[in-house]
Order: structure tokens, then sequence, then C-alpha cells
């Protein structure tokens, strides 16, 4: 974000906006911010995934949610746990888990691809 807001900052119309007089907020919030946004909103949907991962991973081990409270690697621990009497406690928590993880990194790079076209891979 930082080198983002330098970046933007060194613009030409960031100066052209300095030299008519227009003040620091001003163009914080006219000029930088909107310029941001398409950053802020595609590091949020590519880091989402990662901070899920990272629960469900806490919650399968024991360290996360606890028993009244459901998460992804809660429903997959009780899953695995009894797995042998039925396997569809494991194995629809988990499919739906990847699915939603995959559904969250494709819309993450969707965005990336829309916002920054100079930062596609073609």
């Amino acid at each position: 974000m930082r080198t983002q807001t330098l970046e933007i900052k060194s613009q030409e119309y960031i100066m052209a906006a300095q030299s008519l007089g227009l003040g620091h907020l001003n163009i914080l919030f006219r000029h930088i911010a909107p310029n941001l946004l398409g950053t802020v909103v595609v590091y949020t949907t590519l880091a989402v995934p990662g901070i899920m991962l990272t629960e469900s991973t806490l919650s399968f081990i024991g360290l996360g949610v606890k028993a009244p409270n459901s998460s992804w690697g809660t429903l997959i621990k009780e899953g695995a746990d009894r797995m042998e009497v039925s396997p569809e406690l494991l194995i629809f928590p988990a499919v739906f888990f990847c699915l939603t993880l995959l559904a969250l990194n494709f819309l993450g790079d969707g965005l990336r691809d829309a916002i920054d076209p100079r930062s596609a891979k073609d």
C-alpha cells in the first residue's frame, strides 16, 4: 500500500492539484484514496482465503473456535473423527471448504485483472 501510495503521489495530476492550491486532505480524499481503492479490494479478496485457511487449521488442531460455535476446521475435525461410521461428515465440509477457497482466489484474480490490466498475465 505504501509503495502504491508513493507512486500515485508522484503522478503529474497530484502535482497539478498541489499547484492549484488544493489542501492535503482534499488531494488525499479526491485523488489518492480512489486510486488506492482497487488495490485494497484486490488485496482483501486475496487475503481472505489465507485467513480462512489459517483459522480452519487452528480449529482443526483444537486451538481455534470451540464446540458450540462452528468453523470449517471444527466440522472437518468432527468428520475425521467419525470417518469410519459416516464419511460424508468429512467429505462434504472438506469439498465445500476447498470450493470456497478456490472461488475466493478466482474472484481476487479476476478483480486484479479487471482493475489493473497491466498485471494481467496473458
